[in-house]
């Protein structure tokens, strides 16, 4: 009777020792809730995320705004309304046994992406010019290691004859957690770049390659971000001093995170 009533104690103590574990794995992901951006000189600029359970419902902030919607846990479409001038932008994504195809931008391109055995993914981008006229824009190779996007290599196809134009970016990562990681759905979308690893990207190194009549002029630029994390190692604060800001060009900017 003694040994059943110790093998029942044992028994409750490993429940509620799996019980807490279960609780602290479930309390350390977060879903960013709010950011705030702060360009050198500038006024700070906040972002609301919305959610329905970990699926995105909305992105707002003062300039822009944008609607996801959902199909079987993925996501299907995007609608983007642009608060300055009053335009409307929507992207389509189209998978095959849930891996991401084809993004389309109703009128503007279409980015076309092929999963290769070696876990690479090549892709190709397609503009539409005047009378809905086909362009081929580059094509490219995406290369992944350990849920992060490491490289982004591509070349043009709209260069005079004779000429190679070849752009590069990688990524470092740091060892902690993204903020936007564990949104459902949004590490399939491989327009997203780096938005779509597990962890922060803490340097950018961009390439850029001309070749023409034998002749390479070749060029490349470092890019840092400085993160400060919370408990959970994600991510409070991050000051890039060559960031790309909403008016295309680069400069310092400090991004707050709020879970």
């Amino acid at each position: 009777m003694k040994r059943s009533k110790k093998i029942v104690c044992l028994l409750s103590v490993f429940i509620l020792t799996l019980f807490s574990c279960s609780n602290d794995d479930n309390s350390s992901i977060k879903l960013l809730q709010k950011m705030v951006e702060t360009s050198e000189g500038g006024l700070p600029e906040t972002t609301l995320y919305v959610y329905n359970g970990n699926e995105l419902v909305s992105v707002d902030s003062a300039k822009k705004r944008t609607d996801f919607t959902y199909t079987a846990g993925l996501i299907t479409k995007t609608v983007t309304f642009n608060k300055m001038n009053q335009s409307r932008e929507t992207t389509e994504y189209s998978y095959l046994k849930d891996k991401i195809v084809e993004v389309a931008s109703v009128g503007k391109y279409r980015i076309s992406y092929v999963h290769n055995l070696d876990k690479t993914v090549s892709y190709q981008k397609i503009t539409f010019a005047s009378g809905n006229q086909e362009v081929k824009e580059f094509h490219g190779t995406l290369y992944f290691e350990n849920e992060n996007l490491i490289k982004d290599e591509r070349i043009a196809d709209n260069t005079a004859t004779g000429v190679t134009s070849i752009y590069s970016i990688s990524f470092d990562y740091d060892a902690n957690k993204n903020p936007l990681f564990h949104i459902k759905g949004l590490r399939e979308l491989l327009d997203h770049n780096e938005k779509i690893s597990i962890n922060n990207s803490l340097i950018n190194i961009e390439t850029t390659s001309l070749t023409q009549d034998d002749q390479i002029i070749s060029a490349a630029a470092l890019y840092k971000s400085i993160f400060k994390y919370d408990l959970d190692k994600y991510p409070t604060e991050r000051v890039s001093e060559n960031a790309i800001l909403t008016n295309g060009n680069r400069g310092y900017l400090k991004t707050e995170y709020f879970y």
